[in-house]
């Protein structure tokens, strides 16, 4: 780690805890992950929706065209529990609209493509949340497969 001097993080304690967070496999992601396991839907983890482009999604259900994403309020700017620091203002704005503006591109992206993108926040209701993926999934993979003639 930096040296506390040359370091963004106004502590140790405040490094210590963004150095520990976890990009794949985070308490909210595990929990979606687990109950829509119990639903009866496979999906691919911590996966590239579209392989030309570097931006890999949460879980992945390829055959429906469905890209899940599990969004951290901090991270990702919720707007019922994000608080804007008041240490280090400039850097945290900058990095959380440059998350918001690539969460709106990867959406466009990949609904341009065919697919859904569902967004879902760490503070959800992860068993009505993994009901209503399931259902997506499940009318996307009917829907597709009317299309294909399947």
């Amino acid at each position: 780690m930096a040296p506390l001097g040359t370091s963004w993080a106004s502590s140790e304690q405040v490094r210590k805890v963004f150095a520990a967070n976890r990009s794949i496999g985070s308490q909210p992601e595990m929990a979606l992950r687990q109950r829509v396991h119990k639903l009866g839907l496979r999906y691919r983890v911590g996966t590239r929706p579209l392989k030309n482009v570097r931006r890999r999604a949460d879980l992945v259900f390829a055959s429906a065209q469905v890209s899940v994403f599990v969004d951290g309020c901090f991270w990702h700017g919720c707007p019922t529990h994000f608080r804007w620091p008041k240490v280090h203002e400039e850097y945290w704005r900058a990095k959380i609209e440059t998350n918001q503006s690539r969460d709106r591109q990867i959406d466009v992206l990949l609904a341009s493509q065919g697919w859904v993108t569902v967004r879902v926040w760490e503070h959800a209701d992860m068993d009505a949340a993994a009901i209503d993926l399931a259902n997506i999934v499940r009318a996307r993979r009917t829907g597709l497969a009317g299309r294909l003639g399947a």
